[in-house]
C-alpha cells in the first residue's frame, strides 16, 4: 500500500518533490523507493520531463489498477473508524473526469456542508469512476460519455443528465489557416494529424467514427492531453477539446461546424436503497443518519458548470444560438447580454 500510495502521489502532483512533501518524506528517499518499485515491476513508470514527472504507458496501466486499491483501502479505514466511533464527521466523496467546473462545484459543496470532509478524486477514465461509485468508494461522480461510445454503467448506479448533447470543440494552432474562422469544418482539418488521449474512455473510437462518417482518414496518434498544448501550438497536432477549455498562448479553440463530436454530461450516484432499519447502520454518504441530497449536489454542479460555460466566449455564443437546455437550468441571459453578443436566436454556426 505504501508503494501504491507513492505512485498515486507522484502522478497526482506531477513532481517527485511535491509528492515527497505530500507523503512526508524526502525527495531522495522517494526517488530510491520509485527505483525499487520500477526494478520490481521491470519497467519505467514515470518519465522525467522539464515540466515534471509524467506516467509512461506502463505507468498509466499500473495506476489504473493502483487507484481503486488505494481508494478501497481509504474507504475501509474510514468506515472502520466511523463504526468504531472515532469520527463523527460526514464524508462527501466526489469524483470527476477533468472539468474546469470542479473548482466551483467544490466551493459550493463546502459552503453547503461546512462540517463535511469533502474530497475529490480526478480520473480521466469515466468507467473507472462509475465502478468506484458502484463500489461505494465515491458518493457521486461527474463524467462525460462520448456519443457513439457508451460507458459501462454498473447495476445500481443511476444518472442525472446535466447536458444531453454538448459539442466538443477543436484546439488548433493560432497560425492554422482555419483558425480565423468562427467555426471549423472537418474538411479544413483533413490534412492535419489528430491526437487523442487513449485513457479517456470512448475518445478515440468516437473521433474515428466521426471522421469516417465525413469520409476522412487522417492520421490519429495517442498522447496525453496535459502535455498536448505545446504540440498544438506548434502545429504538430489538432485535438478535440471541451468547449469550456481555457485559451492558451498560441492555441485557438474553435467550434466544429455542425457539432459532429458530442458528449453527454451526467452525475452518477448509487440508486436510492430500500428502507433501512436501525440495525443496517447509516447509509453511504450519511452523517449521523442525515444523507447528502443528490439533488442538491446536482444543483450545485449545474450552477458551477453554467458559471464556467458562460465565462467561455465561444461556448457562450453557442449556448445562446442553440437555445441550450443548460440555459433553462439557470437565470436566462438578459436581452442586453444577448444584444452585446450580437445573437438574435438559434442559428447554425457557419
Amino acid at each position: 500500500m505504501r508503494h501504491l500510495r507513492a505512485l498515486c502521489a507522484i502522478a497526482d502532483t506531477g513532481s517527485l518533490r511535491k509528492a515527497a512533501r505530500q507523503l512526508g518524506m524526502t525527495q531522495p528517499s522517494l526517488t530510491t523507493q520509485l527505483r525499487r518499485i520500477e526494478n520490481t515491476i521491470g519497467g519505467r513508470l514515470f518519465s522525467r520531463e522539464v515540466t515534471g514527472s509524467r506516467p509512461t504507458p506502463l505507468g498509466r496501466s499500473v495506476l489504473c489498477r493502483a487507484r481503486p486499491i488505494v481508494a478501497e483501502m481509504n474507504a475501509l479505514v474510514s468506515e472502520v473508524r466511523l463504526e468504531a466511533g472515532q469520527t463523527a464527521d460526514a464524508r462527501l466523496r466526489i469524483g470527476s473526469t477533468g472539468s474546469r467546473a470542479v473548482v466551483g462545484w467544490l466551493r459550493r459543496l463546502r459552503a453547503r456542508y461546512p462540517d463535511a470532509d469533502t474530497t475529490i478524486h480526478i480520473d480521466v477514465s469515466a468507467n473507472a469512476l462509475l465502478q468506484m461509485v458502484a463500489a461505494n468508494q465515491l458518493d457521486v461522480a461527474f463524467v462525460h460519455e462520448v456519443e457513439g461510445a457508451p460507458l459501462r454503467v454498473p447495476e445500481g448506479v443511476e444518472r442525472r443528465v446535466l447536458v444531453e448533447r454538448e459539442p466538443q470543440f477543436v484546439a488548433l494552432a493560432e497560425t492554422h489557416p482555419a483558425a480565423p474562422r468562427p467555426a471549423v469544418r472537418l474538411d479544413d482539418l483533413a490534412a492535419d494529424q489528430w491526437m487523442v488521449d487513449p485513457s479517456v474512455d470512448g475518445e478515440g473510437p468516437g473521433l474515428r467514427r466521426v471522421l469516417a462518417a465525413a469520409g476522412l482518414n487522417p492520421r490519429v496518434v495517442y498522447g496525453d492531453y496535459l502535455t498536448a498544448a505545446d504540440l498544438v501550438a506548434s502545429g504538430e497536432v489538432v485535438t478535440p477539446c471541451q468547449p469550456t477549455a481555457r485559451s492558451r498562448q498560441g492555441v485557438a479553440v474553435r467550434p466544429l461546424h455542425g457539432d459532429p463530436l458530442t458528449v453527454r454530461l451526467f452525475l452518477a450516484s448509487r440508486a436510492a436503497p430500500a428502507a433501512r432499519t436501525a440495525a443496517d447502520g447509516p447509509a453511504p454518504g450519511t452523517a449521523r443518519g442525515a444523507p447528502f441530497e443528490v439533488d442538491a449536489l446536482f444543483g450545485d454542479l449545474a450552477d458551477a458548470y453554467f458559471e464556467i460555460a458562460w465565462a467561455s466566449a465561444a461556448y457562450r455564443q453557442w449556448l445562446v444560438r442553440n437555445e441550450s437546455p443548460l440555459l433553462r437550468l439557470q437565470e436566462p441571459p438578459t436581452r442586453e447580454a444577448v444584444d452585446v453578443l450580437g445573437l438574435a436566436g438559434p442559428a447554425e454556426v457557419s
